[in-house]
């Protein structure tokens, strides 16, 4: 893998195994990182630094950051934070710098208001990840998202070609055949696409409401082995969503407006992602009436499509398949 890296100034502090970082002081220019302060014995992931850095209109990303060797991203997705890639990461470290954020509007990242609705379309959150790769001295990258952090891998690779140098997608489709392959009876898996698609107010008032039912009920039927996500880590997902339901409820009523617009006026020009590109999913092509891999071909001409067995938070229950993986296309 080709990468570019230059020299940048930051400030670091290491995670300790049972220790996380969450004392954040956002950094004063979009070339200055404020190192992080552990505070409380939250999970992190164990070896990394972890750093805040000021990416766009003085939105502060919190990041970890372990490893040497060319650059890897791993965003997370939907209801996590960037522990999910916990293992994987440490995994690709020994022979990759690798750099794991929170997205806008998760963990310990900042979490702007979103009066016009596009605050957090996935133009927004790629364009934070481009900045905080450039920021930690790399102009091209991997990346890698999950969900609904593949969502944002996505539209990074169709906007910022030039920078993303390969592209894996976990457990996702995109945006616009997301709501095409939902229909029916069968579109109820999908219920919070639904609701959190519906206007402001309601929504964010009945997460809110009862937000670790709700966060809880999908960390417990999307996944096939519970042993996958500890209890401390649980307890920091939760707890991290908790704190976020407006900006996770903006995330996704952006999927349901602006991104579904941006994709659109791609489809209509032919732009496609110009990198390899694999993905790995479940097989809900089987349960819904679809084939996935010729709907992500549409986008991804040098695509690799792989169907894997375990549940929905693959990075945690099959770490080793997904590192695999990463190295394979890493490879490309």
């Amino acid at each position: 893998m080709t990468s570019t890296t230059r020299t940048t100034r930051t400030t670091r502090t290491t995670a300790k195994t049972t220790t996380a970082n969450t004392a954040n002081t956002a950094a004063k220019t979009p070339t200055t990182t404020t190192a992080t302060t552990a505070t409380t014995a939250e999970p992190a992931i164990p070896g990394f630094t972890y750093d805040r850095v000021t990416v766009a209109d003085g939105i502060g990303l919190h990041v970890a950051v372990g490893g040497m060797g060319s650059p890897v991203v791993l965003l997370h997705g939907f209801p996590q934070t960037h522990l999910m890639w916990r293992h994987v990461a440490a995994d690709l470290a020994a022979d990759h710098t690798v750099i794991c954020p929170d997205l806008r509007g998760y963990g310990a990242s900042d979490k702007p208001a979103d009066p016009d609705g596009t605050a957090y379309a996935k133009r927004a959150m790629a364009a934070d990840v481009v900045a905080l790769a450039r920021e930690l001295g790399h102009d091209r990258f991997a990346l890698a998202g999950h969900d609904r952090g593949a969502l944002v891998a996505v539209r990074a690779g169709l906007d910022h070609p030039e920078a993303v140098t390969h592209l894996a997608a976990l457990d996702v489709l995109p945006t616009l055949d997301m709501w095409d392959v939902l229909h029916g009876t069968t579109a109820a898996v999908g219920f919070h696409l639904y609701l959190m698609a519906q206007p402001p107010g309601l929504p964010e008032q009945l997460i809110g409401a009862a937000p670790d039912a709700f966060f809880g009920h999908f960390l417990d039927v999307w996944t096939r082995d519970p042993d996958a996500l500890p209890a401390d880590v649980r307890a920091a997902y939760l707890k991290a969503s908790r704190e976020a339901v407006p900006s996770i409820v903006a995330d996704y009523r952006a999927s349901a407006g602006i991104d579904v617009d941006h994709d659109r006026a791609d489809r209509e020009h032919g732009n496609r992602l110009r990198m390899p590109v694999t993905v790995l999913q479940q097989d809900w092509g089987a349960a819904l009436g679809y084939d996935a891999a010729e709907l992500w071909r549409a986008w991804a001409p040098d695509l690799r499509h792989e169907t894997v067995g375990c549940g929905h938070f693959m990075a945690e229950e099959a770490p080793g398949e997904v590192a695999g993986a990463l190295r394979g296309l890493l490879a490309r």
